[in-house]
């Protein structure tokens, strides 16, 4: 699949309307993720489900959900990234004090836990351009794919 491009400099394609309920495709992501000229498809909650090859026979798995959240004034979409599945359903206290320390020296994005799984995820405005959305995906992929290798040594996203 396609390489993140980093620097493209689309118009914003957001727009007010697309906005999706529960296991529906936003629309409005399509369209931006269509053109950013990225290979996709929808998963079965209605998010966005991108593979890129990050090198040296590695992929990495990303997801633009397609759900907005709100906090005030603020509309929110997230972009995942899983880098880790725990053997049980605590993280083991190294990996946790790992995740921690990387999310103090990420410039966009964080760690959380989703069940068993280390997302890394990073939080845009849900208006945000193309530009924005690819920013946020390379973002999301480089720190999930570079926090994969040096946990597990695998690449099994």
């Amino acid at each position: 699949m396609k390489k993140i491009a980093l620097g493209l400099a689309l118009a914003s394609l957001w727009g007010a309307a697309g906005v999706a309920s529960a296991n529906t495709p936003d629309r409005v992501v399509g369209r931006l993720l269509d053109a950013l000229k990225y290979e996709y498809e929808v998963d079965e909650d209605g998010d966005y489900k991108l593979v890129y090859a990050v090198g040296e026979g590695r992929t990495q798995l990303v997801f633009v959900r397609s759900s907005v959240e709100t906090f005030g004034n603020h509309h929110i979409r997230e972009v995942w990234s899983p880098a880790y599945r725990s053997p049980g359903p605590q993280f083991p206290a190294p990996v946790a004090n790992r995740l921690l320390e990387d999310a103090n020296t990420s410039k966009l994005g964080g760690w959380v836990k989703q069940g068993e799984t280390a997302m890394f995820v990073v939080k845009i405005d849900a208006d945000a351009s193309a530009e924005v959305l690819s920013d946020a995906i390379d973002a999301a992929i480089r720190s999930a794919d570079a926090m994969e290798l040096e946990l597990t040594s695998k690449d099994e996203f």
